[in-house]
């Protein structure tokens, strides 16, 4: 399902590891800007018709955030402010503008976005497994809305042009790449 051209670097879940606090209060503002994003996509006139579907997707992230926010709550971990993602703001300036290509590349970016978050979860699930089996169960129960999200936001893109879709997920995969390998010192998912 997932088309990504690059593997998430071995590396990553040592930092994630070393940096666990920071990283969950990171997860809680993804989840809860996932939310925000959702809800804003209905602004596109080509996406009047979704509004449900992505108003379901952003509930669904609303109740990730309380979740993360009652994991974080349990560990004695305080809601602040967000850090920047250099890779989302990566992917997101290279969103065209217009009416036509703005939609499709920021259904594009979500859904990368949602299919890393997928991969992610999954690569967390099985590094939590022996020594925090509960932070692994809690993110197993991730990945399978995550790449539902993807699925959703690629078939919403393809409904409105299917060959500018293929093209435009193409050279974003590319961009992608590029940007997963590039290392930062963030203690973040992404």
């Amino acid at each position: 399902m997932l088309m990504f051209k690059a593997k998430v670097p071995d590396v990553w879940m040592d930092k994630i590891r070393d940096n666990l606090g920071p990283v969950l209060l990171d997860h809680a503002h993804l989840e809860r800007k996932a939310a925000t994003t959702a809800l804003s996509l209905e602004r596109y006139p080509l996406l009047y018709h979704k509004a449900s579907e992505l108003n379901a997707i952003a509930i669904e992230e609303l109740e990730h955030f309380e979740l993360v926010l009652r994991l974080m709550s349990d560990r004695g971990i305080d809601f602040g402010p967000a850090t920047s993602s250099p890779w989302i703001s990566g992917l997101m300036k290279h969103m065209r503008k217009g009416r036509h290509g703005q939609v499709i590349d920021h259904l594009i970016c979500c859904a990368l976005i949602e299919g890393r978050s997928c991969e992610k979860f999954q690569i967390l699930s099985d590094g939590f497994k022996e020594d925090q089996p509960e932070l692994a169960e809690f993110y197993a129960s991730l990945v399978e809305s995550e790449g539902n999200h993807y699925a959703t936001y690629i078939l919403m893109a393809r409904e409105i042009d299917e060959d500018e879709t293929r093209d435009r997920l193409e050279s974003f995969l590319e961009v992608e790449a590029e940007l997963i390998q590039e290392t930062h010192s963030l203690p973040i998912l992404h």
